[in-house]
């Protein structure tokens, strides 16, 4: 199959390249995110490859079907992104990678909140400046909190099971609930008292119209004050607005993100010599409280290789005509 692979990086390359030899694609890979004015670079294609921020709305699916395009192969698990029904209508295959390494994210969620709990990234710098004060590093004990964890597919499991280490209370909320995390010690909650009893709170469900803004003023009220906020799933989750209010009030008292919901025209890019237009996200920026990572919790070797495996694998039985393992498709509410 001629593959034509959007937003890509020299990671990508490598990793694809790496396992190409056991397959028989072609593929080309082009920096530019997937949108309007890139699309145009799909035509002779009759599969491409999309990452989270390539745009696959009405009018871009329509232009990929009128450009001889047959197949989307996402290298990620989310699919929000994609507009499920008008691919179903244009007859587009679609398919991704449902999980590469969960422990990867649930780590990445880790780090952020090791970090903001001790304050080693302005420690680092201060050190680097060769100044060894430690006034103003005080942090906390992030043992014997109550961790509240919304999602417990494959990375919210992997991350209750770290804050179980840790020595954390767990507390998550999940429509299907988990035996096996029950057994180790978690409790399921209802969502509105997990964000009564949470000190702390970690994103891990996918984003869909019932989970947009999962995060906001409504919510932000129920929850403690000072509470700390983790999100390494999709942007959209968060009202940035209603946050950043919170963050004002001292209601946030740590907020660590690896996902942004205006994400698309920031990360992945190196903008050091740009004006940063995005107004929500430089406010962000000025509390001392908060961290921000740039769409970075996937980015392991691990992970890549298991992205690359399964996406050549779905490139696979797309060539085949059979069965897709790994297929999405609209559901009908209906």
């Amino acid at each position: 199959m001629r593959v034509a692979f959007f937003s890509t990086k020299s990671y990508d390359k490598e990793s694809f390249k790496h396992y190409l030899p056991d397959h028989t694609h072609e593929l080309t890979f082009f920096e530019p995110n997937l949108d309007s004015k890139t699309i145009a670079l799909a035509a002779g294609f009759d599969t491409i490859c999309s990452f989270v921020n390539d745009l696959l709305d009405e009018k871009i699916l329509t232009k990929l079907s009128e450009l001889g395009v047959k197949n989307i192969v996402l290298r990620c698990a989310g699919y929000n992104q994609v507009d499920l029904k008008k691919a179903s209508e244009l007859g587009l295959k679609i398919c991704r990678v449902p999980a590469y390494s969960p422990e990867a994210v649930a780590e990445h969620a880790l780090a952020l909140l090791m970090t903001l709990s001790r304050k080693t990234h302005k420690a680092y710098n201060r050190v680097r400046d060769n100044n060894f004060s430690i006034d103003g590093l005080t942090g906390f004990n992030i043992h014997g909190k109550t961790a509240g964890i919304i999602g417990t597919g494959a990375i919210g499991k992997a991350f209750c099971k770290i804050m179980l280490g840790i020595g954390c209370k767990v507390l998550a909320y999940d429509i299907y609930e988990n035996e096996e995390l029950k057994s180790l010690g978690v409790t399921y909650l209802p969502r509105e008292e997990l964000f009564a009893q949470s000190e702390i709170i970690s994103l891990h469900c996918p984003l869909t119209p019932e989970t947009f803004h999962l995060i906001n003023p409504k919510s932000l009220s129920k929850m403690k004050d000072e509470v700390v906020l983790i999100n390494t799933s999709r942007g959209a989750l968060i009202d940035t607005k209603a946050v950043i209010k919170a963050l004002k009030k001292r209601k946030v008292g740590n907020l660590g993100i690896d996902v942004y919901e205006q994400e698309e025209d920031l990360f992945f890019q190196n903008l050091s010599e740009e004006i940063l237009l995005d107004e929500q996200i430089a406010r962000l920026m000025t509390f001392p409280n908060v961290l921000i990572t740039g769409h970075q919790a996937f980015l392991t070797n691990e992970a890549l290789a298991q992205i690359a495996k399964i996406t050549l694998q779905n490139l696979d039985e797309l060539a085949a005509g059979g069965e897709l393992t790994n297929e999405v498709k609209w559901k009908s509410k209906e």
